[in-house]
């Protein structure tokens, strides 16, 4: 059981009697892993004050940000239809490799199947073979040392396949920063975590019928600094 200091540990955006919205630390997971140093998580955390709060979606181990959860079992099958017909709103920052062009109100598409690298496993990779995944991004500013260049984006997944940012922004050549997973070495030491951050969740409350929004502000923003980037909120 995760001890009881946990409780301190939730960063609470929203509570009322049929779900709510926390915002999860990088480097925590959203539910329970393999072995007992897994056990600490969001969803344990959400259950010890909560005892009716129930997982609906998920983000990466090493991403930050909102979190969705449901209290009982109807309302995590109402938002958990929400999500697989796709009328959840996400979006994401994230600060990635190189430079790209900054867009005012443009947004970019990329259309590319994501499949498990099976002999990579947890990997995830573009194949044609994959189940279709589609990101919108855009280019918010960027900023160069004169060696190296990072960029602030916006992402908005349309599909949920797992590590579909990721491995998106590493198929156009712009790997996220700090990613281990599918980042180079020098891609990997440019951050000390990954600079991925779920940043807004948009739906229509199942039971209310209200129109929710919540945003959450990333801990990192572009920086004129060595690194290109800092661990202050903006």
């Amino acid at each position: 059981m995760p001890d009881t200091a946990s409780l301190d540990l939730i960063d609470l955006v929203h509570e009322d009697a049929h779900l709510l919205v926390l915002n999860k630390p990088a480097g925590l997971l959203c539910v329970p892993g393999r072995g007992e140093d897994k056990q600490d998580c969001l969803s344990a955390r959400a259950m010890q004050r909560w005892p009716d709060a129930l997982i609906v979606h998920r983000l990466d181990m090493a991403t930050s940000g909102l979190v969705l959860m449901a209290r009982g079992a109807a309302m995590q099958r109402a938002l958990g239809d929400a999500f697989a017909n796709r009328v959840v709103h996400k979006r994401y920052e994230a600060i990635v490799d190189g430079t790209m062009p900054a867009q005012q109100d443009e947004w970019s598409t990329i259309d590319a199947p994501v499949m498990a690298d099976w002999p990579r496993r947890p990997l995830q990779k573009v194949d044609p073979a994959g189940k279709p995944s589609v990101t919108r991004w855009r280019a918010l500013s960027s900023v160069s040392n004169g060696e190296t260049a990072a960029t602030h984006v916006l992402l908005e997944p349309l599909t949920g396949r797992s590590h579909q940012l990721r491995v998106h922004m590493l198929s156009i050549g712009h790997p996220i920063l700090g990613d281990a997973l599918y980042g180079s070495a020098e891609v990997q030491a440019r951050a000390p975590r990954l600079l991925l951050h779920a940043s807004e969740l948009g739906f229509v409350h199942p039971a209310t019928q209200q129109m929710l929004r919540f945003q959450s502000q990333p801990d990192f923003a572009l920086s004129l600094s060595s690194s290109l980037f800092s661990t202050a909120r903006p």
